[in-house]
């Protein structure tokens, strides 16, 4: 199978009340990790590349390895496994062109840091040259807070979508679907320990998901795909092990699993997963070290790094997106 858009797989999800997970990419094994939980599962998938994951591992490396994934697929397991191939927080139309061109079924224009009418002109212009080239395009409405690249936006700083503007929006822009702001955060540090309670346990309680947003946002938009970005659960496992292998992750903590999946049965069709798979990695690279210290091949802690994201993957898919069996 060849590289797809998202118009099918949005329509079966939202029919279907489940969602697509959407995992960022960055390089062989990330890729290979997802890629086989994916087979495993029989699940649709989305592969992002952020704007600083392309300028690290190179456009064409990616898509290659994206192909590759796609044979290994179709060779080791008979499976045609859809993958849409999407640029993560575009900022400007030059990358959005940049990744048309180069092969992605998918872009998104983040114009949400901007006035209104500047985001709904930029959105629109990107569009355009989208449409021409049977590319789908995701638009934002609200920012969110935490740190998505090198970009760091305070809590100050974010702000929830205004159901009011979703439908001017769509219409304007002719976007395929619309990420929404009801609480979400990028990064690790989705939440300082001042915006949380604690429970019983003196584990930290971060605030919960905006449904009525999304409530109205869909009354809106009936029928209409609806993203939410920054929605990692940041699992405790993991950041546990990082602290005791020398690393320093006080007060990390993430969405909490069951509002993704009451979010996903509702009208939201994509999740994306930006830090959880991380965490996986660097949690296994650095207990893998703390136990055999005398290693030195890449591939002797790669290759466990890559089982751990397939791991935590099969578990979004099964436990949290509800996708598998839906390819």
């Amino acid at each position: 199978m060849a590289i797809v858009t998202t118009k099918e797989m949005f329509k079966k999800a939202y029919d279907g009340g489940y969602a697509i997970g959407a995992f960022n990419v960055n390089n062989m094994e990330i890729i290979q990790g997802i890629t086989e939980a994916a087979i495993d599962q029989h699940a649709p998938l989305i592969l992002q590349v952020s704007k600083g994951a392309r300028a690290y591992a190179k456009h064409v490396y990616l898509m290659k390895l994206i192909e590759a994934a796609i044979e290994d697929a179709e060779q080791t397991a008979g499976f045609d496994l859809p993958i849409c191939v999407h640029l993560d927080h575009g900022d400007t139309f030059e990358l959005c062109k940049s990744c048309i061109d180069g092969g992605f079924s998918s872009v998104m224009i983040d114009g949400s840091s901007k006035p209104y009418e500047e985001n709904v002109a930029l959105t629109r212009k990107v569009v355009e040259y989208a449409h021409d080239h049977g590319v789908v395009v995701e638009g934002e409405l609200g920012t969110l807070a935490g740190i998505e690249d090198e970009v760091n936006v305070s809590a100050e700083d974010s702000s929830y979508t205004r159901p009011e503007e979703v439908e001017d929006f769509v219409k304007r822009t002719g976007v395929d679907s619309l990420a929404i702001a009801i609480g979400t955060s990028h990064g690790a540090y989705k939440f300082t320990a001042a915006q949380c309670t604690r429970d019983a346990d003196g584990k930290l309680v971060p605030p919960p998901l905006r449904f009525d947003i999304l409530r109205e946002v869909e009354k809106r938009l009936p029928g209409f795909p609806i993203v939410l970005h920054g929605s990692s659960s940041v699992p405790q496992e993991f950041v546990k092990i990082i602290n005791e292998c020398g690393g320093k992750m006080p007060d990390a903590v993430g969405i909490p699993e069951e509002q993704l999946r009451e979010a996903a049965r509702m009208a939201v069709c994509k999740i994306n997963i930006d830090s959880d798979l991380r965490l996986a990695l660097t949690a296994c690279i650095r207990k893998h070290f703390v136990e055999h210290p005398d290693h030195f091949d890449p591939r002797q802690y790669l290759k466990p790094g890559r089982e751990a994201i397939k791991a935590m993957v099969t578990h979004k898919l099964v436990n949290v997106l509800g996708c598998n069996g839906k390819a």
